[in-house]
């Protein structure tokens, strides 16, 4: 590798999946260098083009599809036209990496499993996310995000007693799946370079977001009892307090972990020196966090932060997105980055989260339209396809 080239250049990678867990994937490849084309149904393209978690469009497309299918190329073909299909096996062959995140059975259906696309390639590392495994009672079930989360526990470890499930506010397990997926292809990819060998990546959504839970799951099987969520400042079943979010007289302020008398001494409140031992920490959480609550409303956020940091507390102001984009630390991070599309549109969005060598990865090339690359795509292989 090139000093100064990014990691994955050189690997290409066939995108074959929609929604969000395998685009996110995919998009993290090209983050690190590798050249990805996504293959779209002609017309219609991936359903994420038309899936808004708001009102925003940019040049026909959804927003949520913009930030997600950056920096890639799009080649649209009928997979159950046999020229076209042909045309994608011979992209196969070329491939290094293939994803999809179709129902178990459809890529059978194609002929594009990874048996059989093994003996066109048998370099392929081959990257499935599916919603629940390819087996099991469950194997047929929606793999939608907020569906897996309510299954697998996670929206019922959120929200106060008093609360129903609540599920958290962003995609998390497709997110999740996504990045276990690039974490084997990597590995598989490491593999290769040592056997020669290709191999078949698989990952479920409600894999990923059980291991996302893994250390309260750990907890529960290992005789912690049964989550309870907390009456008062939920923030964690089996965190003792003082742990969670708590109303101040101008916003809130994130307490995290730290001695319950020392608090008190701190805060000079007589009420919660008698919580001497860490045992009561657990059992007497509700009545310690409502203490608490009562006494952070007093007075202003950074007043808090001041005293609390002082003695050595972990602790932090809860920021909007628009209150966070106003912090020197934000700037620092230099997170945001603007993409333009073929057309000229330009979108705001996020970087990569990783660096390497202290090198920060951004890359100006926007989402593309359906079959957007086809003809160069096209023109590409017959000059190389052997």
């Amino acid at each position: 590798m090139q000093q100064g080239a990014k990691p994955l250049e050189g690997i290409l990678v066939l995108d074959f999946s929609q929604f969000l867990s395998g685009p996110s994937a995919a998009l993290r490849l090209a983050d690190m260098g590798a050249r990805v084309i996504k293959i779209e149904k002609p017309d219609t393209g991936d359903i994420c083009r038309t899936l808004y978690i708001s009102n925003l469009e940019l040049d026909g497309d959804s927003t949520l599809f913009h930030s997600i299918n950056r920096n890639k190329e799009s080649y649209a073909a009928d997979l159950k036209n046999k020229a076209q299909l042909e045309q994608i096996q011979r992209l196969i062959r070329q491939a290094d990496v293939m994803i999809q995140n179709f129902r178990p059975g459809v890529m059978e259906r194609l002929g594009l499993h990874y048996e059989q696309v093994k003996e066109w390639n048998p370099r392929l590392v081959y990257g499935q996310i599916s919603g629940y495994g390819n087996d099991g009672p469950w194997k047929d079930k929606p793999g939608q995000d907020l569906l897996v989360q309510s299954v697998s526990g996670l929206a019922w470890l959120n929200g106060a007693e008093s609360q129903p499930p609540l599920p958290l506010g962003l995609a998390v397990v497709d997110m999740a799946a996504g990045a276990h997926l690039v974490q084997g292809i990597l590995a598989g990819l490491y593999r290769r370079g040592i056997t020669g060998n290709g191999c078949h990546i698989e990952v479920s959504l409600l894999d990923s977001i059980l291991d996302f839970q893994f250390t309260e799951l750990t907890a529960f099987l290992n005789g912690g009892g049964v989550p309870i969520r907390s009456r008062v400042n939920h923030a964690h079943v089996y965190r003792p307090a003082p742990y969670g979010v708590y109303k101040t007289a101008d916003g809130y302020l994130a307490l995290a972990s730290g001695s319950v008398p020392e608090l008190g001494l701190l805060f000079g409140c007589d009420d919660l020196a008698k919580f001497v031992g860490e045992d009561s920490w657990y059992e007497d959480k509700e009545a310690i966090n409502a203490i608490i609550a009562e006494h952070l409303a007093e007075a202003p956020t950074v007043k808090w932060l001041e005293l609390l940091e002082s003695g050595g507390f972990e602790c932090a102001e809860v920021l909007t997105w628009e209150s966070l984009h106003q912090e020197a630390a934000f700037q620092d991070l230099d997170m945001i980055q603007t993409v333009y599309l073929g057309s000229g549109a330009a979108l705001n969005t996020t970087r990569c989260p990783i660096r390497f060598d202290n090198t920060i990865y951004k890359a100006p090339k926007g989402s593309p339209k359906i079959g957007e690359d086809n003809e160069s795509i096209n023109q590409w292989l017959e000059a190389t396809f052997i």
